[in-house]
């Protein structure tokens, strides 16, 4: 997968996993990583699924409809892709965080479904739920925070709940923040990332 890896200052510290919204690349969430923590690794991924020419995580039958399969291949194949990289970057594979936009959000939130060992946990801006009717594995210890805008035509109010209700129910500690705004991403929303990010 097309990417960039940058070293941080502190080893303690989480490898950030930056993944782009549709049609984005993997320049995107550079500024918000340095928002979160400027001195972590940077992982930063180019979605290898074209949609009229726009990158993306997985294929899509529709807006706001999953092709399903689809994004069960490409969530293993990113999973598999982070075991690579921590052993090619020397990375610790156990201290990832995922900080994700949109469709980004989406395949970030997918891993927590899929693979619950995978992150540490996610900041996920404007997800939907990935899969529905699935039993999620155990996410004790998992935190994610979920910024989500009240008037977002893409992603309603509900699927936020829904969404912030399935990781509960399945041991995470969920944190949802609300924009009075669209699907746009919002300084406020990835301020209020930052300080979420210090206290876990």
């Amino acid at each position: 997968m097309k990417h960039i890896f940058q070293k941080g200052n502190d080893s303690s510290k989480p490898t950030l996993l930056l993944l782009h919204g549709t049609g984005g690349t993997e320049q995107d969430l550079l500024p918000l990583a340095d928002k979160v923590d400027p001195d972590a690794n940077i992982l930063s991924v180019r979605g290898n699924v074209l949609e009229n020419g726009m990158p993306r995580f997985f294929r899509r039958l529709a807006e706001g409809v999953f092709d399903e399969e689809d994004l069960v291949f490409r969530t293993k194949a990113l999973n598999e892709f982070l075991d690579e990289a921590a052993q090619k970057y020397a990375f610790d594979r156990n201290q990832i965080l995922a900080i994700g936009y949109s469709n980004g959000a989406n395949i970030a939130a997918s891993l927590l479904f899929h693979y619950p060992d995978a992150i540490i946990g996610a900041i996920l801006h404007h997800p939907m739920v990935p899969r529905r009717g699935m039993k999620l594995p155990n996410l004790s210890g998992r935190n994610v925070f979920i910024a989500a805008g009240t008037n977002d035509p893409i992603c309603s109010p509900g699927e936020s709940e829904e969404l912030r209700s399935l990781l509960e129910g399945a041991g995470a500690k969920v944190d949802l923040h609300w924009e009075n705004k669209g699907h746009q991403l919002t300084f406020h929303e990835v301020e209020a990332a930052g300080k979420w990010y210090k206290h876990i």
